[in-house]
């Protein structure tokens, strides 16, 4: 009689299967790559970029006020896009019950300085303690603007 072997070992995979793994990692890069857009505050400008900015932590909390001057001179009040003559009644009407009577500008650096300088007037005129201009750091490095203090002269 001989004893019966069973052989039960060498149905064992022990290879790890990672396609899950990398369904599920696939479907987070994708829900990331949708939400991330969604996350920017406002309208997008290239802010102008100083030497040393003045850091405005309050510009980034859910409640601030903010106005985006675009380069073609359009004004948006938060994400809305709206006149220059109707900024003054929106603005007046967010700030009529707060205590904090903050609002925040963002310029882009090409934006005609007419059209900056209007913006801050109307704000102004609504009643707003006080107004920040928001910039950028300019990096070690960078390359000044044209025009600017420091910048070397074309044409030599």
């Amino acid at each position: 009689m001989a004893l019966a072997k069973r052989d039960e070992g060498s149905k064992v995979n022990s290879n790890i299967n990672v396609t899950p793994m990398v369904d599920v990692m696939l479907v987070l890069l994708i829900i990331f790559m949708v939400i991330t857009p969604m996350l920017q505050k406002g309208v997008s400008v290239d802010l102008a970029k100083t030497e040393n900015p003045v850091q405005m932590p309050d510009a980034d909390k859910e409640d601030a006020l903010l106005v985006a001057v675009t380069r073609d001179g359009k004004v948006f009040f938060g994400n809305d896009q709206v006149s220059p003559e109707a900024l003054t009644d929106k603005i007046k009407d967010r700030v009529a019950n707060r205590v904090d009577k903050r609002v925040y500008i963002r310029a882009d650096a090409r934006a005609k300085y007419g059209s900056v300088v209007t913006v801050v007037d109307d704000v102004r005129s609504a009643g707003v303690d006080q107004l920040g201009l928001l910039t950028e750091q300019r990096h070690p490095g960078q390359q000044p603007p044209p025009g600017a203090k420091g910048a070397a002269p074309s044409g030599m």
